[in-house]
């Protein structure tokens, strides 16, 4: 409210927003133009997320005069739900988001600074939201007892800078894997762990003849099982209901008869899933029959850099988005048939230009390797998921080069076009923080700049750089330094 509300009781306040909530009830929206109906939902999501981190103080006040007690309930969660009708889910948050970022004070009235002192800060904002906090407090909760303080407190600090420019489930899904990664050895769960911990349960019949499968596996399973589903669980594939369905094991999977039998296939991924185990544990199935996916043999493809090859440490990532310890990846590698990809000193792989339309399985393999996954910003396919994509299009004289491909998923690339709403695609230019990667023009409503901008959700390692960058001097913390990988 600024400097002018700097000791007005917070009920003065309260009333003239309500005042301020009627006037804006009855405004009229179509009054504005599409920009700026655009700026009205950033400016009113800014304000909503001030509220909350407001309602957390408000908690506070609340927990500190007790009132949950002097009227006779036994938490401040039931308070909550009988006194302004909440759901148990929404007062479970908010009772959470105070736990996490709320101010509370010792019996002698001294305040006790919150549980995520930089996340608490950043909320106060209006910079993120409460998801971002919740997201935050997640990663926060898997980081073992064994990190050292220092660790924590430069972890939680990246997490809650970073939330200024990712989604909260980039912070959970990739930041904060990525995080837990760079911790030192014998903080996380390693190999010998992991192996401890494997199990799969097939559980008796029962009486109508089904049985529930149930497990923890390990990376390695993870990682030689998705490419398989990626190719076999995908819409239209081994359909027993449909008797032209393709099959594992078949002699071809035509591109037309695939997309057919999808545009039957009403089964959930569950289903596919189950489907295609069924079909790849058949009699007359073996595993040199599994054929190609997308051009490249039906296998797990590693992703790693010479400094974790060198030092056999550090974490590998795979075509379909996971990660497995450098160790374990070259364990599996051993009886593989090897790949290798050069890079040059921008990190791009080495030009390997071909004069035809259809890109060649060795440039897929460097489109795998550099940008593991969909270029587009903010989308999570992994590169099992994507197809190869002509930057400048082959219809445009586009060439099929190396420097003028990149991997986009079937959805994103149906967003690449020339009219409303449409995305473009460039080649960012050398005076580019990230010289030679793809960006994306989103159209004027989502950016109005029409700025380029490149995908992090597979480079997390680029984001927390960003992010460290201007912290440096402030945290003395070890946390993203070291030989960890990228």
């Amino acid at each position: 409210m600024g400097s002018s509300c700097v000791g007005v009781a917070a009920g003065e306040v309260i009333a003239q927003m309500g005042d301020l909530a009627a006037l804006l009830a009855a405004s009229n929206l179509s009054a504005h133009s599409e920009e700026e109906s655009l700026e009205l939902l950033r400016a009113t999501e800014f304000l909503h997320r001030q509220l909350q981190a407001f309602g957390v103080r408000q908690l506070a006040d609340a927990e500190a005069r007790s009132l949950h007690k002097r009227h006779g309930v036994g938490s401040m969660r039931q308070f909550l739900i009988e006194t302004l009708r909440l759901s148990k889910a929404d007062a479970g948050c908010r009772v959470a988001a105070l736990d996490q970022v709320g101010v509370r004070h010792d019996v002698s009235g001294a305040p006790i600074p919150p549980r995520l002192p930089r996340t608490a800060e950043i909320a106060a904002t209006g910079d993120i939201s409460a998801d971002h906090v919740r997201a935050i407090a997640t990663v926060m909760a898997r980081i073992p007892a064994a990190a050292s303080f220092e660790d924590k407190t430069t972890a939680e600090t990246l997490l809650a800078e970073t939330a200024r420019e990712v989604t909260p489930d980039d912070l959970t899904r990739v930041v904060g894997h990525r995080i837990l990664s760079y911790l030192e050895d014998g903080t996380v769960t390693d190999d010998i762990d992991r192996a401890r911990i494997r199990e799969l349960i097939l559980s008796p019949q029962r009486a109508d003849g089904m049985s529930a499968l149930k497990g923890m596996i390990t990376p390695g399973l993870r990682a030689l099982l998705e490419p398989v589903l990626a190719k076999y669980a995908r819409p239209g594939m081994c359909n027993p209901d449909d008797p032209e369905s393709p099959t594992a094991g078949a002699t071809s999977t035509d591109p037309d008869a695939v997309a057919a039998a999808a545009a039957r296939d009403s089964r959930t991924a569950g289903q596919r899933n189950h489907d295609a185990l069924e079909a790849l544990l058949a009699p007359n199935t073996r595993p040199h029959q599994l054929g190609e996916h997308r051009g490249l043999p039906v296998a797990a493809i590693f992703t790693m850099t010479i400094d974790q090859l060198e030092a056999a440490a550090g974490v590998a990532t795979t075509a379909t988005g996971g990660t497995v310890s450098v160790p374990q990846a070259l364990k599996l590698a051993e009886r593989a048939k090897p790949y290798l990809v050069v890079f040059d000193h921008a990190g791009m792989p080495l030009h390997c230009g071909r004069a035809r339309r259809l890109a060649m399985p060795v440039q897929r393999m460097a489109l795998i390797a550099a940008e593991r996954g969909c270029t587009r910003p903010g989308c999570d396919a992994p590169a099992s998921l994507a197809a190869v994509h002509h930057i400048t299009e082959w219809s445009r004289q586009g060439r099929t080069d190396i420097d003028n491909l990149t991997l986009v998923c079937d959805r994103c690339h149906s967003m690449v076009h020339n009219g409303p709403g449409g995305w473009k695609t460039v080649r960012m230019g050398s005076d580019s923080e990230y010289a030679g990667r793809t960006g994306w023009i989103a159209p004027a409503h989502i950016d109005p700049t029409r700025t380029p901008r490149v995908n992090h959700r597979h480079h997390a390692d680029e984001l927390l750089g960003r992010t460290r960058r201007p912290m440096r001097g402030r945290h003395p913390a070890r946390l993203g330094s070291g030989s960890r990988g990228t």
